[in-house]
């Protein structure tokens, strides 16, 4: 008995120092932005998301308001006038990172958590890459060598898109079924690391998706996408430290 005790404290001492040494191990990371959506609109008719928050409303959506900021976080409807799905945008310069936030979805809505380079002109409207959530399933995308890459699209458009568009298109996005809650608020985690995207919710990994587009060294705009209805609060974004 005593050989096996002091054998358990051994293994025990040697998982805790590897623990350490993994924590040790861990990248620094910096804050480059967050926001817990803690304020109101000066008045309740006006879209003031505020903190630098830009919306497409008044281009798509003839004006009205689709974005409200409710009890401490953001309530994101696609108004009925709407010509295209809503778009939350926030600037940020950045090249690895990871995206945090909570979120909450109805059973038939999605969040799309769209990066963009606005510089790139390969690209329609700087389509990078994007992680989508629905209740059954994520979605992950290479956006620039796929579907928004300027070539694609524009024989997609026409209908003159070859096999080998298609081809590109299928081999740029990955699809994984989960079981999400609905109208329940979730935690999302979806991280850049070079040409791979990782994606997590309420703390355990969905799954992965390596692309070339992915590995797309400067990014510029983050953008919620929204098609019908979603909650959004306690956004972070943190980049490896130098």
């Amino acid at each position: 008995m005593r050989i096996l005790f002091a054998f358990a404290a051994v293994a025990s001492l040697s998982v805790s120092a590897q623990f350490v040494e993994l924590q040790a191990d861990a990248p620094a990371t910096k804050v480059l932005f967050q926001d817990d959506f803690e304020r109101t609109e000066s008045k309740p008719e006006l879209e003031e998301v505020g903190k630098n928050w830009g919306t497409n409303s008044k281009s798509r959506a003839k004006g009205n308001k689709q974005v409200d900021l409710v009890d401490g976080a953001i309530h994101i409807v696609k108004h009925a006038e709407a010509d295209h799905g809503v778009s939350v945008t926030q600037d940020i310069a950045f090249g690895d990172a990871t995206i945090a936030l909570r979120f909450k979805l109805g059973p038939k809505d999605d969040l799309g958590i769209n990066i963009a380079d606005m510089k790139e002109k390969s690209v329609h409207a700087g389509h990078i890459c994007m992680a989508k959530v629905k209740a059954n399933q994520v979605e992950m995308t290479d956006l620039k060598t796929g579907r928004m890459n300027l070539e694609v699209r524009k024989r997609r458009l026409d209908g003159l898109a070859s096999e080998n568009d298609n081809l590109a298109i299928k081999k740029a996005v990955k699809y994984v079924p989960v079981k999400l809650t609905p109208d329940q608020w979730h935690q999302l985690v979806v991280t850049l690391s070079g040409d791979t995207m990782i994606v997590a919710i309420d703390g355990s990994e969905v799954g992965q998706f390596s692309s070339p587009g992915i590995g797309h060294p400067t990014k510029n705009r983050i953008r919620l996408a929204v098609n019908r209805e979603a909650w959004v609060d306690d956004v972070n974004v943190s980049v490896p430290s130098r």
